[in-house]
């Protein structure tokens, strides 16, 4: 059985002539847990809005069970419903209440009945813990709150892959924790997962596989404990020996 779900192969972006990526390949497969690390200004970020074709990639493939997403024809929408995303500053909808916040999109993009997309939403808002603060609106929770409604919606589409955008870093550091801890269940439950961070704990402790971006290409790649605590690349060490020593 081929449970390969995602295969970038040559992918490059430039913004006019600044090249971000350039000839990034690698494949996630069903259940991976793929952590990017790097340091800010990687290119860690713009790979994961090209993945989601929120930004057009300059060239390169991203095939989705086999299927180029960078050619004609593409429904992108119908692909990002498949491919949920998680921001940094959760990007919740202000003026609707938490579980309409987790329903809208159900309604919309996948024209689920409002009774059916309720029952969805409510149904991932208890899994993250955020089921008895349905009617607040955003402002009224916290941070930590906000990023676990926004896990919830994205997980209400039903997507096959979770794609995380440093979903910690705008978190006070207490808020941190709650966040990762639902991200570790849903990895423990099997969700496919790609996720910027600079939390090296979860790289270490909750990926299958991770990823070291340095100036828009791939340094090094592979099991946890081959990158974090046995890296080959002298770039690869100078990052961790720096994150390590803070």
């Amino acid at each position: 059985m081929n449970d390969t779900i995602l295969e970038v192969r040559h992918l490059s972006k430039a913004f006019g002539s600044h090249q971000v990526l350039k000839d990034i390949d690698f494949t996630v497969r069903a259940g991976d847990v793929t952590s990017i690390i790097g340091a800010s200004g990687s290119g860690k970020s713009t790979l994961l809005r090209c993945i989601n074709l929120l930004e057009t990639p300059t060239g390169g493939q991203i095939l989705f069970h086999g299927q180029d997403m960078t050619g004609r024809g593409v429904n992108a929408s119908r692909y990002r419903s498949k491919m949920g995303m998680v921001f940094q500053s959760f990007n919740l909808f202000n003026n609707m209440t938490v579980l309409e916040n987790c329903m809208v999109g159900q309604v919309k993009v996948l024209k689920k009945s409002k009774e059916e997309a309720r029952e969805n939403a409510m149904k991932y808002l208890d899994q993250v813990g955020m089921a008895p603060y349905i009617n607040a609106k955003p402002r009224q929770i916290s941070g930590g709150q906000k990023q676990r409604v926004a896990i919830a919606r994205a997980l209400a589409m039903e997507p096959e892959v979770l794609l995380f955008d440093e979903p910690t870093s705008a978190l006070d550091p207490e808020m941190v924790g709650e966040v990762l801890s639902v991200m570790q269940d849903l990895a423990q439950n099997g969700m496919t997962m790609l996720v910027v961070t600079h939390e090296m704990a979860f790289a270490r402790d909750v990926s299958t596989h991770v990823v070291f971006m340095a100036d828009g290409i791939i340094c090094e790649e592979g099991k946890p404990e081959e990158v974090l605590a046995a890296p080959k690349q002298q770039r690869t060490r100078e990052f961790l020996s720096r994150f390590m020593a803070r």
